[in-house]
């Protein structure tokens, strides 16, 4: 009996200690608190495809269909990837093979793809037919760039125009799915075309910015990056002025699409923050004396990008971001979805991104990154033109 007592009474001790135990694993080391939320749709899973352009861009549409309609959809991301394909195919085949037909994108292909095809809902044509319960684009580009390669050499002495495009069509369906000619959603039945007029978005209401010095301010230019296989054309401005456009966009309800490098050691999968550390041990010593007092040079420099404590940064100027894309330490490997504004414990400010990587990270999804990050390492943004301060919409002639 007493040996029970003794087990009964251990036992109840250790399930009293875990819920605190569990705290302490589960406190993110960066405690963020969001400033400014901007209603959108939910985090999806791009998984291997290699479309975060599409995920951020759907995101980015679904957000302007919410504030104008308010009405929350769930739109298909493979849709707008079936139509990318069919474009960047001919096209490829156009320019001699000299273009890119890889998986990459932008934010503002969905808008190209729903202005010329239409949308459709998720649930009518998720892309999923191969047996796989995520996205694995690996095999479908492969064959897509093989095929390609076939067409472009001209084994029949010819281009086979009028026959490229059935079979390109065959290998879309046998990945993606056959697209329905209808669907139903809420009882009604649409086609994409006319699902895209139920809930207009007009294309010539957004617009890409960014800022670079070597171009002329406030005029449009062509940001030269593989992915941006559609020369949309971007339109440039000061770099505070930039920066300064994102927040009015996002404290007026206004998402915003970004471009971005995500390959940098700063932006954390386990921490779901990203930021530009201070490199200079002294200053880090300084801002810090509790952490790092004791640490080393070598010890405190080891712990730059373990995301065990809430590092200073660098101020970031425009020559630190010019020189960031000329020498390709910045490029545009990643797309994602801004939703807000946000601080951390120490009051440094943060951007709330959307990602599409699933619920994942401490954020469920999202990811934090600093203010400096996002002057650092964006490549240009999406957005409403209506989002612009009048200023700046003076300064851009437009309306």
């Amino acid at each position: 009996m007493k040996t029970l007592k003794i087990t009964v009474l251990f036992m109840i001790s250790m399930l009293l200690a875990m819920p605190v135990q569990a705290q302490k694993e589960e406190k993110p080391v960066y405690q963020i608190t969001d400033d400014v939320e901007v209603p959108h749709t939910i985090v999806q899973n791009q998984a291997k495809s290699g479309t975060c352009w599409c995920f951020a861009g759907t995101g980015f549409a679904e957000a302007e269909i919410l504030r104008k309609y308010d009405v929350k959809l769930n739109l298909s991301e493979m849709f707008s990837v079936r139509w990318a394909y069919t474009k960047k195919f001919d096209r490829f085949v156009q320019l001699h093979s000299a273009t890119n037909l890889s998986c990459g994108g932008e934010v503002f292909d969905v808008l190209y793809a729903i202005n010329d095809a239409g949308m459709i809902t998720d649930e009518a044509y998720s892309g999923l037919v191969i047996g796989d319960d995520k996205h694995n684009h690996s095999e479908i580009q492969k064959v897509i760039e093989g095929y390609a390669k076939i067409v472009t050499q001209k084994s029949n002495g010819r281009i086979l125009y009028e026959t490229y495009p059935k079979a390109l069509n065959g290998i879309l369906d046998a990945y993606l799915g056959e697209v329905p000619e209808e669907f139903e959603y809420e009882g009604v039945k649409y086609t994409p075309k006319s699902f895209a007029e139920k809930y207009a978005l007009d294309i010539n209401e957004y617009v890409q910015f960014a800022s670079f010095m070597d171009k002329e301010m406030y005029q449009p230019f062509l940001v030269m990056i593989p992915d941006n296989w559609t020369y949309t054309p971007t339109y440039n401005m000061g770099f505070d002025e930039m920066m300064a456009e994102v927040d009015n966009a996002l404290n007026n309800g206004y998402t915003v699409g970004w471009a971005q490098d995500v390959s940098d050691k700063g932006f954390s999968r386990k921490a779901g923050v990203a930021i530009v550390p201070e490199t200079d041990v002294n200053k880090i010593r300084e801002c810090n004396p509790k952490a790092f007092k004791k640490m080393t040079d070598e010890e405190i420099a080891e712990k730059i990008y373990s995301f065990e404590y809430v590092m200073p940064e660098q101020e970031v100027t425009e020559e630190m971001h010019q020189r960031a894309y000329n020498d390709w330490s910045t490029g545009d490997d990643h797309s994602m979805l801004l939703v807000g504004i946000a601080h951390d414990q120490n009051g440094t400010k943060y951007y709330k991104v959307k990602n599409s990587w699933g619920e994942t990270g401490p954020y469920k999804g999202y990811w934090y990154c600093s203010e400096q990050f996002v002057r650092l390492h964006t490549v240009f943004f999406t957005v409403n033109k209506a989002a612009f301060s009048d200023g700046m919409k003076n300064n851009l002639s437009i309306k």
